[in-house]
């Protein structure tokens, strides 16, 4: 699917003039948007990924220059994380060793 906007001709003026050109702010527009898309949890890694034009290892690079945490739990998703973790080592503790 291709997506056109609209930037009115004295901005892209003003970009051009710092070096972005169609083609350069057709891909940093990609990036932008799968960038917010994913900071915002509508996106997957791997669709924000896809729809950055990037691989998984390029978009976590990708998140780390734009200071956006890949994993982002809040507190209670945190707090079940942890419990979950704490479950399984209780079972593994509590096998026998051959």
């Amino acid at each position: 699917m291709t997506f056109e906007t609209q930037i009115p001709h004295d901005i892209y003026l003003t970009l051009r003039a710092h070096g972005l050109f169609r083609e350069a702010l057709a891909k940093q527009s990609q990036h932008l948007l799968a960038l917010r898309f994913y900071q915002e949890h509508l996106l997957s890694l791997g669709q924000a990924a896809r729809l950055a034009g990037l691989d998984r290892w390029a978009f976590i690079e990708l998140l780390g220059k734009n200071h956006i945490p890949v994993i982002d739990y809040n507190d209670e998703e945190l707090a079940i994380e942890f419990a979950t973790i704490d479950q399984l080592a209780v079972q593994l503790n509590a096998e026998p060793k051959p």
